[in-house]
């Protein structure tokens, strides 16, 4: 009896174990199930999320951007670097901010038109002490906007300017005639206005442009409205600090909506204020921190866009997120107000999740811009004298920009945590869309350090017969581009998923942003 009690607990026990190991073999396979709803597009992406910042900082207009009139040395257009001007053309840049940042509350417009050798000079009082020669101004960011088919976003100077002086660069770049600022601008050389809708009224005038409460600069803000015309313009308060949503409640309950078509939001990943970390040597703790605070993006965009919700269901008034990205130390040897880091696949990381959440937050957020441009802070381009490269944040801005006035598909999907000690973040992170032609985009991004993860994306409402895909991945999540290096990391075809007869199983290694292409 004992002994067919003892054969029978064993042959039990072993079973058990049998059965929990396949249990547990069963859990570890499974990865992300996805389902898109091609079918039940509900609103449009606007290209303008994938806008970029131009501020006069550092070596992002000078030494970026412009190079000057009379330089033999770098290929030009009219100061304008071709080579600069062909990689935005190609990543499809849909606008551009100008002149700040906290810059635009000491610019005064009429000092950067005329004659160049009559412009008079400035101390840059927020970016490294360096004298501004004016050199580069209203003329020369619009014309480069047109030779780059992108909307200039111009944001006025709201802190030490004046109404006035307000009213005239409107009309100085918009009024077709009959105007003494119209007028002006022809004897200048410019005959017919530029288009311009889009206007910044002030910038972080909670801070660097003019320390102002929340309720009094509603009012400023409805002074500055009241003298454009809300049919032609687009007007864009200074809006909310990360999570000020007081801010935000202020603008959406004082600011009649028939002067207001935006609000304002910044947001930076910082690890710490007083100690931002290295862009390229940084551990994974910093990195699952720096993630972390990527991520809020969602709670933050979520927040505001509630408040907005109540005083206008309709969604009538845009969120702008309108200052965004990753910030650290600067580089070492570099002048500390010039804020020039290097762009690694954290910054990848960065970019895709971001981008992904303004994607599925399209029906509230209407812009956003990087911040910025070249060689300050999260830049798709660093330059050095004659040479250029593309850091891994422009392939990611390249790779997404299919879904640039696509319409936006809901995704619903479970998630995996990415864990590191105590921490832990959603590993994985999706958008998706379908453009004019009918094709459908999901842009897929695993930060997890460590480890891939399987995502399973069930198309419904849509049969595929093709499915293509982009990477972009590296070895190491600090790696990126060099000047004697500078394609070290770029995009490739990526080859890593099957296909059934209405899903796409992908294996998503680890930091790694993915597009595939369903048709």
């Amino acid at each position: 009896m004992l002994k067919y009690f003892l054969h029978n607990r064993i042959t039990f026990m072993a079973l058990t174990v049998s059965l929990l190991s396949g249990f547990v073999l069963f859990a570890q396979t499974i990865g992300v199930k996805a389902v898109i709803n091609a079918d039940q597009g509900k609103h449009q992406i606007s290209r303008h999320i994938y806008g970029h910042f131009s501020e006069h900082l550092g070596r992002c207009i000078y030494g970026g951007f412009y190079v000057g009139d009379d330089n033999t040395k770098i290929p030009h257009v009219d100061g304008v670097r071709k080579d600069v001007i062909a990689a935005l053309k190609h990543m499809k840049i849909p606008n551009l901010r100008w002149p700040g940042g906290c810059f635009a509350d000491t610019y005064h417009w009429k000092d950067g038109i005329g004659p160049k050798a009559d412009r008079p000079t400035l101390v840059n009082r927020w970016w490294g002490g360096v004298i501004e020669d004016n050199s580069f101004g209203t003329h020369d960011f619009l014309n480069l906007c047109e030779e780059l088919d992108t909307e200039p976003y111009l944001a006025a100077n709201v802190g030490s300017g004046t109404v006035q002086e307000f009213i005239d660069w409107i009309q100085y770049t918009t009024h077709e005639s009959q105007s003494p600022m119209a007028e002006l601008r022809k004897q200048n050389g410019r005959e017919k206005p530029w288009k311009v809708k889009y206007w910044g009224i002030g910038n972080e005038v909670w801070g660097c442009g003019g320390n102002m409460t929340a309720e009094y600069y509603a009012n400023v803000y409805k002074q500055y409205a009241t003298f454009m015309d809300g049919k032609e313009f687009y007007r864009i308060a200074s809006g909310a600090n990360v999570a000020d949503y007081h801010w935000t409640e202020v603008m959406m309950r004082d600011i009649p909506k028939r002067m207001i078509e935006g609000v304002a939001l910044h947001h930076y990943s910082v690890i710490d204020w007083n100690n931002k970390g290295s862009a390229t040597e940084f551990s994974e703790e910093e990195y699952m921190i720096t993630m972390q605070r990527a991520l809020r993006m969602d709670e933050l965009v979520t927040r505001h866009s509630t408040i907005m919700d109540k005083y206008d269901p309709q969604k009538s008034v845009g969120l702008i997120v309108d200052e965004w990205g990753g910030w650290y130390n600067v580089e070492p040897g570099t002048n500390p107000g010039f804020l020039y880091q290097q762009n690694t696949m954290r910054d990848a990381m960065i970019a895709g999740v971001t981008l992904n959440i303004f994607n599925n937050h399209s029906d509230r957020v209407r812009m956003a811009n990087l911040a910025q441009t070249i060689n300050v802070l999260q830049a798709v381009i660093l330059t050095d004298e004659e040479k250029m490269l593309l850091t891994p944040t422009y392939h990611v801005l390249t790779m997404y920009n299919v879904h640039q006035d696509a319409s936006w598909l809901p995704v619903d999907f479970n998630n995996v945590d990415y864990t590191f000690k105590d921490k832990k973040a959603p590993a994985i992170s999706i958008s998706a869309s379908k453009d004019a032609a009918g094709a459908i985009h999901v842009s897929l991004v695993n930060i997890d350090h460590s480890k891939k993860h399987s995502v399973e994306v069930d198309i419904r409402g849509y049969d595929f017969k093709k499915v293509t895909g982009t990477i972009l991945s590296s070895a190491k999540v600090q790696d990126h581009n060099t000047f004697d290096n500078p394609e070290k990391i770029k995009t490739r075809e990526f080859k890593g998923f099957k296909t059934s007869k209405s899903s796409v199983m992908v294996d998503l290694p680890p930091f790694s942003v993915v597009v595939l292409e369903i048709k």
